[in-house]
């Protein structure tokens, strides 16, 4: 999937526990909701470009949810029926950019810094939460964990930004990414042109992306 100009991308910061604990921040009572726009992203096989001003480029491997019909004020109990399919999503972050303040924005869409895979059917996917994702950069993982272990799953998110907006067919919800991001190393482990990421999730597959430096 290669997003188009009429998708609306959603995502969630800070959704897992490891994640909020390398990160130093405290566990939100509400998702950390913010949007990327889809000039920011490519589809599976594309560079991912690395900014020329930041030397901090980090991967955050997620899952992704693809809307398939319209939702508004939807129930928890009813959030999957709305989902169309799910995908491999690589929330690549310009770590200094996305600290200039407390708004995320400027670090999660310089152009094509992000990526999007393949959407594979709802259908075949009955229970997100038993899924497995694993991010990889250069063959190496450096992110592995179940999807139950988010701090707001599947359902609520639907439920929760349902209740903001209207979601429409094709919107995406990126849930957030587990432990092990590069600027939590020591070092930090930081993308540079050469390197290849791979975010990959039982039962969608692998979501593959080189890095290219900005020309």
């Amino acid at each position: 999937m290669k997003s188009d100009s009429n998708t609306r991308i959603l995502c969630v910061g800070i959704n897992y526990r490891p994640h909020i604990e390398e990160m130093g921040r405290e566990v939100p009572e509400y998702p950390v909701v913010f949007v990327r726009f889809p000039s920011s992203l490519v589809g599976d096989g594309e560079a991912i470009i690395k900014p020329a001003v930041s030397g901090q480029f980090d991967f955050e491997g997620e899952l992704g949810v693809v809307i398939g019909k319209e939702a508004r004020h939807v129930s928890r109990a009813e959030a999957l029926d709305y989902v169309g399919g799910y995908c491999c999503f690589m929330d690549g972050s310009i770590r200094d950019w996305q600290r200039h303040t407390t708004q995320f924005t400027p670090g999660k869409n310089f152009d094509s810094s992000g990526a999007i895979g393949t959407v594979v059917s709802a259908d075949e996917i009955p229970d997100p939460s038993l899924l497995e994702l694993t991010t990889r950069v250069n063959g190496e993982t450096m992110q592995s964990a179940p999807v139950s272990d988010l701090v707001f799953d599947v359902p609520f998110l639907i439920e929760y930004c349902s209740t903001f907006m209207t979601l429409r067919p094709s919107d995406v919800i990126a849930t957030g990414t587990p432990g092990g991001v590069g600027a939590a190393r020591t070092p930090p482990v930081w993308l540079n042109e050469g390197d290849v990421v791979e975010v990959e999730i039982s039962g969608i597959g692998t979501l593959t992306n080189p890095v290219l430096d900005e020309t």
